[in-house]
C-alpha cells in the first residue's frame, strides 16, 4: 500500500510539473497572441517544408537501401507507419482532450521529424524510425482539433481549406530547393537544412503557439482518467453501423482514401521510375500541383460550397479523383501526367467538404466521437493503401534497375516492351479509380443535411469526460479533424 501511495504521489508531481511547463502559473496559456488558425498554418508549413526538401535525397537513399523490390519495400515502410498511426490516434486524441493540444503538437512534430537526421547517419535506422514514428505521427489530427477549438461552425470549412492548402504551399518550393542543393552541393547539406527547419518548428511550438482548449476547462479536465475504451482504435469502427449517415460517410472515406494513401506513398518514386522525370521535373511538378491545390482548396472550395452545396462538392471532387487516377494509370507520356496533375488538384476539395458535412451534422459535444470514426477509417487506409500499392507494383513487375551514371536517381526498367508496365504503366492507379467509382456511388446516398438525426444517443455514452464538458459551441472536435492529408503522405 505504501508503494502504491508513493507511485501516486510521483505521478501527481509529474502531472503538476508538466502542467507548469505548458501553462503559466496564472493559468493563462503561453504563446504569442490568442490561439488562431495562423499558428496551425505555420506548424504545418514548417513540418512539411522540411520533409519536402528531402524528396530527391529520399528517392536515392530508398533505392540504394532496397535495390530489389523498391516499390514493395516503400509500401511496407509506409504501411507499418500508417497502421501504427491508426492504433495510436484514439489514445493521443483522448489525451489531447485532457492534457491540451500544445503538448501533443510538440510530441507529434518531434517524432514525425525525428527520422530526418538519420538519413545520412544510417539509412537502415532512418527507414526503421520512419516506420516506428507512426505511433506519434498524427500531427494533422491534433492540428485540426486545434482549429476546431477556435473556430465557429460556419468558419470551419474555410479554416480546413486554409490549413490543407498550407500543406500544398509547403511543397511548392521545397522539393525544387532540395533538388537544386542536392545536385549542386550534396545530400548532406539538404538533410542538415531539413533538420534545422524541423528544430525551428519545434521551437515555434514551444515559444509561440498558445493552448487552444478553453482556459476554464483546464483545471477541471487536467488529470481526468482515460478509459481503455477511448484508447481502443477499433471502438470507433464498431460504432460506424449505428447510424446510416455515418456509415455512408465512412464507406465513402474508406473507398476514396485507400487509393489516395497508396498514391501519396509511392507517386514521387513512380514519376522517376516509369515516367522518367528528372529530379528537377519532379520538383517542378510538385510546385505546379501545389499552387493549383492552394487555389482549389481556398477559392474554388468556397465558391462550390456556396453555389452547389456540400454534398455536390464531395461528388464533384470524387469525379475528379476518378479521372485523375485513370489518367495516371494509362498515362505513359509526361504531358499526360501534367494534365492529370491539374485534375488531381481539383480532387483535393473532397476531404475538406467531407469534414464540413460531418461537422455540420454533429453536436458540439460529440464532434470528437463522430470525427474519430472518420479518422479511424483514414488511419486504417494509411496502413493498407501504401502496402496495397507496393504489392500491386510488385505483382506487375514494376521494379528499378541500377542508377544511371548521369542521374542521381533510379533508372526505369523498361527493357521488355511486352511487359505489363508498357501496356498499363500504373496498374495500382486503375485499381484506385475503380475503388473511387464505388465511393462515388455510395456518396450519392449521403443526405445533404440530417440535423439531429445523425447523432444517436448511443454516441453520448462513449464520449469521454473531457468531451462532455470541454466542447463549447466552437467544438474542439477531439482528435479527428483531418480532412486532407496524413503525415505519411510525404
Amino acid at each position: 500500500m505504501t508503494g502504491e501511495k508513493k507511485k501516486k504521489k510521483r505521478l501527481n508531481r509529474s502531472i503538476l510539473l508538466a502542467k507548469k511547463i505548458i501553462i503559466k502559473d496564472g493559468g493563462s496559456p503561453q504563446g504569442i497572441g490568442e490561439p488562431s488558425v495562423y499558428h496551425a498554418v505555420v506548424v504545418i508549413f514548417l513540418e512539411f517544408f522540411a520533409w519536402g526538401l528531402l524528396t530527391t535525397p529520399m528517392l536515392t537513399v530508398l533505392h540504394q537501401t532496397f535495390p530489389q523490390h523498391t516499390f514493395l519495400m516503400n509500401g511496407l515502410i509506409h504501411g507499418v507507419k500508417g497502421l501504427l498511426s491508426f492504433l495510436s490516434a484514439p489514445l493521443i486524441g483522448a489525451l489531447s482532450d485532457v492534457w491540451g493540444r500544445k503538448s501533443f503538437l510538440l510530441l507529434t512534430v518531434f517524432f514525425t521529424c525525428a527520422p530526418i537526421p538519420l538519413m545520412k547517419i544510417s539509412p537502415w535506422w532512418y527507414f526503421a524510425v520512419i516506420s516506428m514514428s507512426g505511433v506519434f505521427a498524427v500531427t494533422f489530427s491534433v492540428i485540426f482539433a486545434y482549429v476546431a477549438d477556435i473556430t465557429q461552425e460556419h468558419e470551419r470549412s474555410t479554416a480546413y481549406g486554409l490549413v490543407s492548402a498550407t500543406f500544398a504551399a509547403s511543397l511548392v518550393t521545397s522539393p525544387a530547393i532540395g533538388a537544386y542543393l542536392s545536385s549542386n552541393y550534396s545530400d548532406t547539406l539538404v538533410v542538415i537544412l531539413a533538420t534545422a527547419i524541423a528544430l525551428l518548428d519545434i521551437c515555434f511550438i514551444l515559444v509561440a503557439v498558445p493552448e487552444s482548449l478553453p482556459e476554464k476547462m483546464r483545471p477541471a479536465s487536467w488529470g481526468a482518467p482515460i478509459s481503455w475504451e477511448q484508447a481502443d482504435p477499433f471502438a470507433s469502427l464498431r460504432k460506424v453501423g449505428q447510424d446510416s449517415t455515418v456509415l455512408l460517410i465512412c464507406i465513402t472515406v474508406f473507398l476514396s482514401y485507400l487509393p489516395e494513401a497508396g498514391q501519396y506513398s509511392s507517386f514521387f518514386l513512380y514519376l522517376r521510375q516509369v515516367i522518367r522525370f528528372s529530379s528537377e521535373t519532379v520538383a517542378a511538378f510538385i510546385a505546379v500541383l501545389g499552387i493549383l491545390s492552394i487555389l482549389a482548396q481556398t477559392v474554388v472550395l468556397g465558391i462550390l460550397m456556396r453555389s452547389i452545396g456540400n454534398k455536390n462538392t464531395i461528388l464533384l471532387g470524387l469525379g475528379f479523383q476518378i479521372l485523375q487516377l485513370a489518367w495516371y494509370g494509362f498515362g505513359s507520356q509526361p504531358w499526360m501526367i501534367w494534365a492529370a496533375g491539374a485534375v488531381a488538384a481539383m480532387s483535393s476539395i473532397t476531404f475538406p467538404a467531407i469534414s464540413a458535412i460531418v461537422s455540420r451534422n454533429a453536436d458540439p459535444d460529440q464532434q470528437g466521437v463522430v470525427q474519430g470514426m472518420i479518422t479511424g477509417i483514414r488511419g486504417l487506409c494509411n496502413g493498407l493503401g501504401p502496402a496495397l500499392y507496393g504489392f500491386v507494383f510488385y505483382l506487375f513487375h514494376v521494379e528499378l534497375t541500377e542508377p544511371d551514371g548521369s542521374e542521381k536517381g533510379p533508372k526505369p526498367n523498361m527493357a521488355n516492351p511486352t511487359d505489363e508496365s508498357a501496356i498499363i504503366p500504373g496498374p495500382p492507379f486503375l485499381f484506385g479509380a475503380c475503388s473511387v467509382l464505388l465511393s462515388l456511388l455510395v456518396a450519392l446516398f449521403i443526405p445533404e443535411h440530417t440535423g439531429p438525426g445523425m447523432r444517436p444517443g448511443a454516441y453520448k455514452k462513449h464520449s469521454n469526460g473531457a468531451q462532455s464538458h470541454s466542447h463549447s459551441p466552437q467544438g474542439s472536435g477531439a482528435e479527428g479533424k483531418e480532412p486532407l492529408l496524413e503525415d505519411s503522405s510525404v
